[in-house]
């Protein structure tokens, strides 16, 4: 084993070491200081989180792990970022929270790292600060939560909210029984138990052999959990010992299996924006192309919400994700491997469907091609993306009248006017609501319809925004419109009444207007005024850094890695 990194911090006689022993000690052997792994455990527990909120017991697993394996476990409390509650979304802070963790792990005298994640947000940042800093890592999924059911029917968080929540609107469920499935919706600890992002992102690292495999996707209060956790505590320990980094783990291979992956389980399309801006992270060569031409013609083998009818608990029994993997083995890279030393596919032979009905066999998928598709055209020259396995087959290809937003505020002020110029065959525009404009990219993609159209029985329409949806949302929703309207894209110069044709088959996106109309066109003055203009704090660092939704709308200054050495020592 080479020397340990926490040796530059507690080797030697000096007063440094002195002071960083002396404080550190509290209890701990002398042994602590000279030949044991200091393993990190970055922790985004917080009450505030509630999805992660159980993360303090996972943590204790891990320490044991740690601890029996020869290593020091030190708990890391790291910034959390909770999708349901913090304003105005939590996107506007993946970044920052990526980057307080890398500072802490490189400033820290630790060796290795076990990242607990759960929330949408969190396993991204977690992995975009490890892959920056690059010292071992691992880490642990939090898992969904357990199934709540209301009048004898499941419910998948998420999910159900948005489709409830429009029933109310067409007036086909009285407001008291939406207000009673509140209390059955989230059983348990544990995050979304539908294919959300949050569920998507733990599937992603397990693809990209960022985890013990088996563990992605094993509900929250399971027994198990509990018994991975010390598993990967001791892993950690190994990690050091025999100098496995993200770097060896995280190749171009590896994102290629995940983007097999994602269309395999029907995942969220918020995957693409966290894996390039990973990738970005380590400097692998990923695009938006890549989901496509790898991804697209992957078969839709899992039966979960929003793309199916089943959840998390449903995925877990039937065989997890191994099992899906097994089924599309001979998409996946051979030779990528994982924390464990041995190539993903490996760990593939014992893995069963034990419900067909849940995991589909190869020969019997949901969709033929399911993948994310990439749109491309002078309405998103840069990209955008839509998950065919959410949409209406009838509206994948389509011709509409747009009827444009200029904000969210517009949207809700206006959606529901029964003066609102609208049918079931218009295309309902929102913008302003990218990486610039909002900031953040909020999940607003997946636009309300119109209330009149409700009582019609419409229940999907053609909805196109620069913005990003919820990975338990579902509908024809064309997101992440790249460039921007507020960063300069043709979505800001869009206009009601003008046709918009979406070939996603053909992979076009057009606004069927003449380009001399529009070099002639100027941005609408109302869309610009709600364009966000902050003065100060991290709203304005990352307005005047973030980069495109194509490019994982990371901060520009932090593409690529730094590594682990902390420029200057202090004392």
């Amino acid at each position: 084993m080479a020397e340990l990194r926490s040796a530059e911090w507690y080797s030697g006689d000096v007063r440094n070491a002195y002071i960083h022993r002396a404080w550190m000690r509290r209890g701990l052997p002398d042994s602590a200081f000279t030949d044991r792994p200091h393993i990190a455990i970055a922790n985004t527990a917080s009450d505030l989180t509630p999805c992660n909120s159980h993360f303090d017991e996972i943590a204790t697993s891990v320490k044991q792990g740690v601890y029996e394996a020869g290593g020091i476990p030190l708990n890391l409390p790291v910034m959390s970022l909770g999708e349901t509650l913090v304003r105005p979304t939590a996107m506007l802070w993946r970044n920052l929270a990526a980057m307080s963790i890398e500072e802490m792990l490189r400033a820290n005298p630790v060796d290795g790292v076990v990242l607990l994640g759960g929330c949408d947000k969190t396993i991204p940042a977690l992995l975009m600060a490890a892959a920056s800093v690059d010292i071992p890592a691992v880490v642990v999924p939090g898992g969904p939560m357990l199934t709540g059911h209301f009048r004898g029917a499941p419910l998948g968080c998420g999910t159900d909210v948005w489709r409830l929540s429009e029933e109310v609107r067409a007036g086909t469920l009285s407001e008291k029984l939406f207000l009673q499935s509140e209390s059955s919706m989230i059983r348990s600890r544990g995050h979304c138990n539908t294919m959300g992002t949050a569920s998507t992102m733990a599937c992603m690292a397990e693809a990209l052999g960022m985890t013990i495999p088996g563990t992605a996707g094993t509900p929250a209060p399971d027994s198990r959990l509990l018994e991975r956790s010390h598993a990967t505590g001791r892993l950690a320990v190994d990690l050091v010992r025999e100098g496995r980094r993200p770097s060896t783990v995280l190749t171009r291979e590896s994102f290629l299996n995940a983007i097999v992956a994602l269309a395999a389980i029907g995942g969220s399309t918020n995957a693409v924006v966290h894996l390039l801006a990973i990738a970005g992270r380590l400097g692998v060569d990923l695009s938006l192309d890549d989901f496509d031409r790898v991804g697209a013609n992957v078969p839709l083998l899992v039966d979960l919400q929003p793309a199916g009818r089943y959840l998390m608990e449903d995925l877990h029994r039937a065989g997890g994700l191994l099992a899906v993997l097994r089924e599309v083995r001979d998409l996946l890279d051979p030779q990528a491997s994982t924390v464990t030393g041995a190539p993903l596919v490996e760990h593939l032979d014992d893995a069963r469907i034990w419900d067909e009905t849940v995991i589909r066999p190869r020969g019997n998928p949901l969709l033929d091609g399911a993948g994310i598709a990439v749109l491309r055209g002078n309405l998103a020259p840069d990209g955008a993306v839509i998950k065919p396995a959410a949409a209406s087959p009838e509206l994948l290809r389509h011709r509409g009248r747009a009827v444009v937003f200029d904000s969210i505020e517009d949207l809700h002020a206006r959606l529901d006017d029964p003066a609102l110029e609208v049918d079931e065959t218009s295309v309902l525009v929102l913008r302003g609501c990218g990486p610039k404009g909002y900031p953040g990219m909020p999940e607003v993609g997946n636009m309300p319809l119109p209330e009149k159209l409700l009582a019609k029985g419409v229940r999907d329409m053609v909805r196109i925004s620069d913005a990003r949806m919820s990975g338990t949302a579902y509908g024809t929703v064309v997101l992440h419109v790249a460039p921007e309207a507020a960063a300069g894209g043709v979505l800001g110069l869009v206009r009601t009444g003008d046709p918009v044709v979406l070939d996603v088959p053909g992979r076009r996106l057009e606004l069927d207007v003449d380009p001399a109309e529009l070099s002639r066109r100027k941005g609408s003055p109302e869309a610009s005024a709600a364009f966000a203009a902050p003065v100060r704090g991290w709203e304005r660092l990352y307005v005047e850094h973030v980069m495109q939704a194509d490019k994982g709308a990371d901060l520009d200054f932090l593409v690529g890695s730094s590594g682990d050495r902390v420029s200057r020592e202090s004392h």
